[in-house]
């Protein structure tokens, strides 16, 4: 972007130089052309105290000055027999004031409080002289100001005792100028007080265009330039893009139905457009648009009838078959509908059909050109309609197309036996009973029994089947003690109709039997001539199961992932079931008196969090996390509690947290896990700000690709990594941690990492674009948030995007915005960073690629030298909120504690930097001679001293 730059005066302003020495005379510029100049020389009396001041100057709103001083100085060594008094530098001063009070012949420059600027020296001063004159060596510098409030200023330059000459004096102030950017128009804009400061200028949208998403905005920064914007506009839909700073309508004939950047499309075949701004075409007489159409397809017509209608009667069911239409209208999307009539003989009079009439596949929304109907009444006459339609038959005025045919069905096989009871049971045998079906549809020939053993594993059986010419059937050569699944069904000339429902009776065991047998042996002997009470004729055939549809369903089976010989794969506990299934296979389960809970630690989603020891039969006693469960929870709280442990029990690498065992068989429940003595990666890394190497920043930052290396290789995505859910142990090892999927299934964190998004919470910050718009969650979307945890390694513990709002960070990204590295971070990091945060999510490395490409840095140190540049970006100024204001502290220790390095206040007070006042005058070495030896803590201190240094010389405070 272009500086804008506006001076108020391009010379040496008026003056007015009442009792002082300054002179303005003609004299030559480095070129040797002639010039007037402000000249003063009286080096050899002592106390000079010569003043030389502006007229009046009107700021124009600007908030900052800008001075650019051309001068020359005189080598006071060149000087013979000059005294000690003799300088080379000279103090620059102003003063506010909203109207003019200064005019010649006044001593306002003597009475008015100017606030000092800067003490001008000279980068080179002349000594020798030539015939024509002396060689003048002509230096120039600017200083700057603010901020200012009143309507103008002064400017006044004071001498001491110098040899000197101002040959011009350029005032001048900087801004933004008014830009055209994303199709929207940004106005003239004034930079702030300050040289960091960025002032938010707001977008107004072009004609025909609108906005987007958000209020669109610029960033102006102190030097006159635009910065990253956020938010843009769009041409209007019947409008496009043209040289991008203009929204031309579209041409008749053609449309655009969008907003965005689009052009205009060709109207489609059948439709047109007649007039400019076309947002869609109007389909032509007799074509039209589907419901679900976009605008750029075609305009289409109904089909025709569908052709040659065939139909198959088998009793009281019929198929029926056709062939296609031979106009689809232009469409592929036809389907057919099935409008069933049943009639009376003569086919004078007919009436919808039963509900009790079914249709294979379906009525309506056929697909394929054939039906089967069945459950129609015997020897009834039906009349059947077969409509052709596609998406715009609902639009047409003409009814759909459809073709007839009549049929006559005859004799219908017997409805289903609603149900079967068991009369008896032996070890080896039960007789059952069922009534006869409520629509017989004549004379029931026999009834047959489909008999199998009922089983838990999904695996192909054999059924037995067995036929009776009664309702009652006794079912022999049973197992003892074993539950059997029967079926019946009846049958007529019509053939057999359709099984019962699968009914399960089940055998005696032996023990039953002989309960049974003491109770009835009183009653054998007096039933001994009863005779038999029914004949059976049974006909046993063994049929073997081809059809998986035979076999009972199994329970509680679990859903396994399938993966490569002798890998192990991940599988979810929210596949079982019963869910304590899962935590019983992959968590051990704790006896409660093994744990000693000693105190508390944190709080989790779930309960407290609480440091202690275990002590397990045949092992050392260790220290553990315990992680336990509120009282008063409900059962689905248990089982997401729970879950954590039952994914956490298949991981095994020494970069992901080792769970221990539950305590689930008393209470509280618990997950217990190993210690980790330094606790979560962010805040430790804010505790411990620059006391760590590069080198050593690196190796945690490998531990964790390792880990989550680990993760990926078993097809598990963990959604959530953040230096908050990385675990730091006492050697520096790093752990990844926190696997609770609970979070993503639920609103009511409080937690304000995380921000409502599709239905769940989602940590916005460390989130990749496609898991936040469209929940598409998978390793390349971990590794998105590992370049993030990097970014948050190398700036120890920084808040990403600092404190910006989730929903400008979202749109940040969206337009390629990126976090810019952090200080001293070498380029190598940073531009791994920017590899893991590639928007095409498979052009990411994956997490093998960054192990080796961290492993290589840490065998090759020299690669980590290089320290990668901070463009202009927000990312910058933001940065610079962290040097606080210098006029919020009143004492030493409220400033260090504001920096975060108030572990050195010992060092300054007993040193004796007891007051801001001197600390502002501390150097690098007084810092080393007090103790302060971390090269990170010396650049963090000495930074904010300066910035003290420049807030006090911008005070009200007067200065001599």
């Amino acid at each position: 972007m272009k500086k804008c730059f506006r001076s108020f005066s391009q010379n040496i302003p008026q003056n007015i130089h009442l009792n002082s020495l300054w002179e303005e005379v003609s004299g030559y510029d480095e070129n040797l052309n002639t010039i007037r100049t402000y000249q003063v020389c009286n080096v050899f009396e002592p106390s000079q105290n010569n003043w030389l001041l502006t007229t009046f100057i009107d700021r124009r709103g600007a908030q900052r000055i800008y001075v650019e001083i051309r001068f020359t100085v005189r080598d006071c060594s060149s000087i013979p027999n000059v005294p000690g008094s003799c300088k080379e530098t000279f103090n620059l001063y102003y003063y506010e004031n909203d109207a003019v009070i200064a005019t010649k012949g006044t001593v306002f420059w003597m009475e008015a409080p100017y606030l000092k600027v800067d003490t001008i020296a000279a980068d080179e001063s002349f000594s020798q002289v030539d015939f024509g004159g002396r060689l003048m060596k002509v230096n120039t510098e600017v200083r700057s100001f603010g901020p200012l409030s009143k309507n103008g200023f002064y400017l006044a330059f004071q001498d001491y005792g110098a040899c000197m000459s101002l040959l011009s004096v350029r005032v001048f102030y900087k801004k933004c100028p008014s830009v055209v950017q994303n199709f929207a128009v940004f106005p003239e804009t004034m930079t702030g007080a300050e040289s960091t400061s960025l002032v938010i200028a707001r977008g107004t949208c072009i004609a025909n265009s609108e906005e987007v998403d958000v209020p669109i905005k610029l960033y102006c920064n102190g030097d006159g330039e635009w910065m990253v914007p956020i938010g843009s506009c769009t041409c209007k839909a019947g409008f496009e893009p043209d040289n991008g700073n203009v929204c031309r309508a579209c041409p008749p004939g053609t449309f655009k139905s969008t907003q965005g950047p689009s052009l205009c499309l060709q109207c489609p075949p059948n439709s047109r457009s007649t007039s400019e701004a076309a947002t869609i075409c109007v389909c032509r007489n007799g074509y039209y648009r589907g419901d679900g159409d976009q605008p750029d397809k075609p305009c289409t017509s109904v089909p025709s009838s569908p052709r040659n209608v065939i139909s198959i009667v088998n009793e009281t069911s019929v198929i029926l078959e056709w062939h296609a239409p031979r106009e689809t209208g232009g469409r592929d999307d036809v389907v057919y509908n099935i409008v069933c009539k049943k009639c009376q003989a003569n086919r004078r009079s007919c009436s919808h059909c039963d509900d009790n009439v079914e249709f294979v596949p379906r009525q309506l929304g056929l697909t394929e050109t054939r039906v089967f109907i069945s459950n129609l009444l015997a020897h009834t006459v039906y009349s059947f309609e077969i409509q052709a339609v596609n998406g715009v038959s609902n639009k047409s005025p003409y009814p759909a197309q459809h073709v007839s045919i009549d049929i006559t069905t005859n004799q219908a096989a017997p409805s289903i036996v609603p149900i079967m009871h068991q009369i008896s049971s032996t070890m080896n045998s039960f007789t059952l009973s069922w009534p006869q079906p409520e629509q017989p549809n004549g004379i029931i020939l026999d009834y047959e029994l489909r008999y199998y053993e009922k089983v838990s594993v999904c695996v192909c059986i054999n059924s037995t089947i067995l036929r009776s010419q009664t309702n009652t059937a006794r079912v022999e050569a049973l197992r003892p003690g074993t539950v059997y699944v029967v079926q019946v069904r009846a049958r007529t000339v019509a053939g057999f109709g359709k099984y019962s429902s699968k009914m399960c009776f089940q055998t005696l065991t032996d023990d039953d039997f002989k309960s049974e047998l003491r109770e009835q042996l009183p009653l054998i002997a007096g039933s001994a001539a009863a005779g038999v009470v029914f004949i059976v004729s049974l006909i046993a055939i063994s049929i073997v199961c081809t059809d998986m549809s035979n076999c009972p369903s199994p329970l509680g089976c679990p859903t396994h992932f399938s993966g490569s010989p002798g890998m192990k794969i991940y599988i979810d506990p929210f596949t079982y079931e019963d869910p304590n299934e899962a935590v019983r296979e992959f968590a051990k389960e704790i006896d409660v008196s093994t744990v000693k809970i000693e105190e508390v630690i944190g709080a989790g989603e779930f309960g407290e969090v609480y440091k202690g020891r275990l002590k397990l039969p045949g092992k050392r006693e260790i220290y553990v996390a315990i992680k336990t469960l509120k009282a008063g929870y409900v059962e689905k709280q248990r089982r997401d509690f729970l879950s954590e442990a039952s994914i956490m029990g298949q991981f095994d690498h020494p970069n992901i947290i080792r769970l221990e065992g539950v305590v689930t068989k008393s209470r509280p429940v618990m997950i217990v896990t190993e210690f980790m003595e330094n606790g979560a990666l962010d805040s430790f890394l804010r505790q411990n700000d620059g006391q760590f190497t590069v080198i050593q920043l690196v190796g945690m930052m490998r531990g964790i690709s390792a880990g989550m290396k680990y993760l990926s290789e078993m097809n598990y995505v963990h959604r959530d990594l953040a230096a908050r859910n990385i675990l730091v142990n006492s050697n520096l090892v790093c752990k990844v941690s926190d696997f609770g999927l609970s979070r993503y299934l639920q609103d009511d964190t409080s937690d304000p990492s995380y921000t409502s998004s599709l239905g769940g919470k989602i940590p916005v910050r460390w989130t990749a674009p496609e898991a936040i718009a469209y929940r598409k969650f998978t390793s390349a979307s971990d590794v998105w948030s590992y370049g993030i945890v990097m970014w948050e390694v190398m700036s120890f513990g920084e808040r990403p995007y600092w404190d910006m709002s989730n929903q400008d960070v979202i749109n940040a990204i969206e337009q390629d915005y990126r976090l810019p590295p952090p200080m001293d971070c070498p380029s190598a990091l940073h531009q791994l960073m920017l590899d893991c945060w590639q928007k095409d999510r498979n052009v990411r490395p994956r997490f093998t690629d960054i192990v080796s490409t961290l492993d290589k840095m840490i065998r090759n140190p020299a690669s980590l030298k290089a320290v990668a540049n901070i463009p202009a970006v927000p990312s910058q100024p933001l940065l610079d909120r962290s040097i606080p204001d210098v006029n919020t502290f009143s004492s030493v220790e409220d400033w260090l504690a504001a920096i975060k390095m108030s572990q050195y206040r010992d060092n300054f007070l007993n040193s004796g930097f007891t007051s801001l006042q001197l600390v502002v005058q501390m150097t690098s070495e007084d810092l080393l001679r007090i103790g302060v030896t971390l090269a990170g803590h010396q650049k963090k201190i000495l930074t904010n001293i300066q910035s003290m240094r420049v807030q006090m010389s911008q005070s009200s405070t007067p200065m001599a």
